[in-house]
């Protein structure tokens, strides 16, 4: 009891008066009858940047719906297009139009009302204090007036409404209110954001997409693989380095590097072409799946980078590797197995002929060992990669918004898989000297990848915690992983595609069984038996092989669909984005993006395909959700605080 008068008593300071406690109590309860915000889902961004923000700035088709909804009898086609190319990219098709108009003062009049139409319609899920802290400082006031007016209910405000719209025209303000009215058109389109991992990596530009998500209203991020390499990266493990570096140069990608985190490589560019100027490294020419023009002199000398970060990178992993035998990671271990006088490699008893023998920074003798060029240039990337004020920035960020995983309004939300056996059991793996499995070794690995971040300099915690982050990048037993082993040097150096396979775990044999998933589903508190389900992503869905994204009787959707480029060939597709609305849950597919550039004067959006996964038994309202639940608690203290004033325990 003197607790409860404690707590009631601070929360007292906040409703000193019955009125004021019971005004509180009757917004919340209001507010627990409004439909469930849209919730959108999307994974495996690999920074393509260009598709992922025109995807939230449509809103993966919703905003395009609406704007259907309100003007499909009374608008043409092309009128509607224009109308959602001005809400997606104001300031740019607003100087288009402005040249195409004659009269441009009686369009800002009817494009202004426009908007404030769809405006109303996106925001009808939110409460007015809500959208209250949503608005733009500047003009704020003047659309919440206009977004609350109802002048069929009101016409004697109706001249009030109508010179708010011819005073923002006279004073020469209406691009400026167009523009602020298309950007929270955006953020109420979608309600909260989850994006469920792999945000680095392959795509031009993974910075861009951060610069984006620091700023969004209401986002989470379920780490992949890619995302932990660069957040050991950050932290300073050579591998993590050596990695990240490596994917960036095999796919033609220094941008978001150099121009974007201000990483300098020129000493890793006077390290490979003095090393292997007389090598053509042929089995290390780049991939260029984003189209980035090179003459075949680039090439050579992207080829040549590629090399001599790649032998960097696995002389890094195997330190770790002999740091720690409990990772069980010795059939990554290859320098040691080659044969180097016949240019062979044995593995497994096999004796394979190499594709490139020439090795001039291994010792035989000590194959891992780096040389003292190698060890200088390795200090001088690190040191580079900590002293990015940018990328420090976007991975503080990662860790501020980011978990292994996430429970959210019954779905259980991570990006790869959780290990199992052959026989449908958690399986169990050693971290940090403790033997975890299922939820356990989830929120143990979180714990140890903040360590190896955030952890305190020198310790031998943060340095486990660095080599710890490079086991989650690629271990067989890591959750954002899910495979036997990473096999990149046989990929590089063997032509037998027999060498080159990566098992998976059994959880993905397993997963198509609805009662697996339930049971997992069960290990991380959601009741498996409700409107629940599984969301990630990191397999890309083949559909040009019959696969579909919906499985297990719909308690498991995978929405890797391939938004990056470098997969659109295997999927088919370019993407998916998963809403969760009031409704139930729709899958959106999209179709490949060519640019923003043909959005903006062409009205050319993404063209996406609706389809219904499951719908909810009846229409989901706040009070459905995680967050009724909290409002829910926090109406009963409400209530007590009223009772505790009434019966005179407190004033």
């Amino acid at each position: 009891m003197e607790q409860s008068i404690e707590y009631l008593t601070l929360l007292k300071e906040q409703y000193p008066t019955i009125a004021s406690a019971c005004a509180k109590i009757i917004t919340l309860e209001a507010q627990q009858r409004l439909p469930k915000i849209t919730e959108h889902f999307m994974s495996d961004i690999h920074g393509e940047y260009e598709p992922f923000l025109h995807i939230l700035r449509n809103g993966s088709g919703v905003v395009k719906s609406k704007i259907d909804m309100v003007y499909g009898r009374t608008l043409s086609k092309d009128e509607r297009d224009t109308l959602s190319t001005i809400i997606y990219y104001p300031k740019e098709k607003l100087e288009i139009i402005k040249q195409q108009t004659a009269n441009i003062e009686d369009w800002y009049k009817v494009t202004l009302y426009r908007l404030i139409t769809v405006c109303r319609v996106v925001a009808s899920k939110y409460t007015r204090e809500h959208i209250r802290k949503m608005l733009p400082e500047n003009f704020g006031t003047i659309i919440d007036e206009l977004l609350f007016s109802d002048t069929d209910q009101n016409p004697d405000k109706d001249e009030y409404y109508a010179q708010n719209i011819t005073s923002i025209i006279e004073l020469d303000q209406s691009e400026a209110f167009i523009v602020e009215l298309s950007y929270l058109i955006q953020s109420l389109a979608i309600g909260r954001l989850h994006i469920i991992g792999d945000i680095f990596d392959r795509g031009p530009r993974a910075d861009i997409i951060l610069d984006r998500l620091l700023s969004y209203h209401n986002v989470d991020i379920q780490w992949g693989n890619h995302d932990v390499e660069w957040m050991g990266a950050a932290a300073g493990s050579y591998a993590c380095i050596a990695n990240v570096i490596a994917i960036s140069t095999k796919y033609c990608n220094f941008s978001c590097m150099e121009e974007g985190y201000g990483i300098n490589l020129r000493p890793l560019t006077v390290f490979a072409l003095e090393t292997y100027r007389d090598d053509p490294c042929t089995c290390f020419i780049p991939k260029n799946p984003n189209s980035v023009r090179l003459s075949k002199h680039d090439e050579a000398v992207w080829a040549k980078l590629h090399k001599a970060i790649t032998i960097i990178r696995f002389k890094a992993e195997c330190q770790v590797i002999k740091r720690h035998p409990e990772f069980g990671m010795e059939n990554h271990l290859m320098l040691d197995k080659i044969d180097y006088k016949n240019g062979t490699v044995t593995i497994d008893g096999k004796i394979y002929p190499l594709k490139d023998s020439s090795f001039p920074t291994i010792d035989p003798d000590n194959p891992y060992k780096f040389t003292e060029a190698e060890e200088e240039l390795m200090q001088s990337l690190r040191s580079s990669f900590l002293h990015s004020e940018k990328l420090q920035r976007h991975i503080r960020f990662l860790y501020s918004k980011g978990s292994m995983y996430l429970t959210c309004n019954n779905n259980l939300l991570y990006h790869g898989c959780i290990p199992m056996t052959d026989d449908a059991k958690f399986a169990e793996y050693e971290i940090a000297g403790e033997k975890v499995s299922g939820k356990a070794l989830l929120d143990r690995a979180e714990q140890i990848a903040r360590i190896g971040y955030f952890g305190t300099a020198h310790s031998p915690e943060k340095r486990y915690g660095q080599d710890f982050l490079w086991y989650l990048w690629c271990g067989s037993g890591s959750p954002v992983y899910g495979k036997s082993k990473m096999t990149s040097f046989e990929r590089y150096f063997i032509e037998d595609v027999s060498t080159w396979t990566e098992v998976k775990d059994p959880y993905y044999s397993h997963i198509e069984n609805a009662d697996v998933c339930k049971m997992i589903l069960e290990e991380f508190g959601v009741d498996p038996d409700s409107f629940s389900h599984i969301i990630n992503g990191h397999v890309p869905v083949k559909i040009k092989k019959g696969e579909k994204p919906i499985r297990a009787e719909g308690k498991l959707l995978v929405i890797d669909g391939g938004l990056s480029r470098a997969y659109q060939e295997q999927t088919g597709i370019a993407g998916y984005t998963l809403l969760f609305n009031s409704h139930g849950l729709l899958l959106s597919e999209h179709e490949p993006f060519e640019s923003i550039k043909k959005a903006i004067t062409d009205d050319d959006d993404i063209h996406s395909t609706l389809h219904i996964v499951e719908m909810a038994p009846e229409r989901l309202l706040t009070r459905d959700t995680d967050l009724g639940k909290a409002l829910d608690k926090k109406i009963k203290d409400l209530y007590a605080l009223v009772n505790a004033m009434k019966e005179g325990v407190l004033k």
